[in-house]
């Protein structure tokens, strides 16, 4: 048995500033923060959970208009001239992380 995977993902280095989207900016923790979060789990022994979210650029919303040309192999006859619309974002589009947030 054989299987095969595939990852869309979008040429995000044909965005433009202004068109495409508006801003890139992602609001991370500081390395001080977690610091402080983590002594404090373990001054109270509170468990600590980690996890982890793969798909989670795939489950977001795009606030901006994104047309993309169709992909290889799924280009079916008579729709050779259309583009798709995106509802959700795709990996390598430059707001990607920010829309996550």
């Amino acid at each position: 048995m054989e299987t095969y995977k595939a990852k869309l993902v979008a040429k995000g280095y044909t965005q433009k500033v202004g068109i495409s989207y508006k801003e890139t900016f992602s609001p991370v923790a500081m390395l001080q923060s977690i610091r402080i979060l983590l002594s404090i789990a373990v001054a109270l022994d509170y468990e600590i959970w980690q996890m982890d979210v793969k798909t989670r650029f795939l489950n977001v919303y795009l606030e901006e208009c994104i047309y993309m040309m169709q992909p290889i192999g799924y280009i079916t006859k008579g729709n050779e001239h259309k583009v798709c619309k995106l509802l959700r974002s795709i990996y390598v589009l430059i707001q990607v992380s920010r829309s996550w947030n």
